[in-house]
């Protein structure tokens, strides 16, 4: 799994419009992974949700993540999960899903990264690279350094996520991230499908040039 562009749903931020309409939007754009992230909903409303947004990402051929809740994931065919420190550990998780699924951890340090991999992650999301308003409980940024510094240690993907937007989403790919995860950056846009498509070539780009200074 290695995405350009990871796209987090949140009706909120996005003016009330549907997380399943988010998605299409972003998808349409070149995002090549839809996470659904929802705190509120019943479980029984975030399965339904998320199996609507499982028909669009299959047929998008995008892949889909549900933040957190293990179960949520399974009962609407997600690809994967999303777990923060807080949350399930990843080595649970890996034990209670089956083949092939997708499991991602936030982390902020190469020793969270490490304990990730060694436990089965198949990504990491380093969180958040800058300030950010988009999750109040964010903390202050890691920065570059650190991304660089869990890029070269873990062989596993790493994904940026973050204050993360056009003006710096090359910044962060030249820094070894394997691709940027967004809220706001899209979410939030007048034009969804636009603004992923912007971050999109941003990366893609980004990602030959750093191919070609190697």
């Amino acid at each position: 799994m290695k995405p350009d562009l990871y796209v987090v749903t949140d009706e909120g931020l996005a003016g009330g419009l549907p997380h399943s309409e988010i998605a299409r939007r972003a998808v349409l754009g070149g995002a090549d992974v839809i996470q659904l992230r929802e705190k509120i909903l019943p479980s029984r409303e975030i399965v339904r949700v998320g199996r609507e947004i499982r028909e669009i990402t299959r047929k998008a051929g995008a892949l889909f993540i549900v933040n957190d809740r293990l179960n949520i994931a399974l009962a609407c065919g997600a690809d994967g999960i999303h777990l923060g420190q807080g949350d399930l550990a990843c080595e649970t998780a890996r034990q209670l899903s089956p083949a092939g699924f997708i499991i991602g951890v936030s982390v902020g340090s190469v020793d969270e990264a490490l304990a990730a991999e060694r436990q089965g992650a198949d990504y990491v999301a380093v969180s958040p690279v800058f300030s950010t308003g988009s999750k109040a409980d964010a903390g202050p940024g890691y920065g570059l350094s650190t991304l660089k510094d869990i890029r070269a240690a873990v062989h596993i993907p790493v994904i940026a996520i973050g204050g993360i937007g056009p003006a710096n989403a090359a910044d962060v790919i030249e820094a070894g991230a394997d691709g940027i995860a967004v809220i706001s950056a899209v979410v939030s846009q007048p034009d969804i499908t636009a603004a992923a498509r912007r971050l999109a070539s941003i990366v893609a780009a980004a990602k030959r040039a750093r191919g070609g200074m190697l």
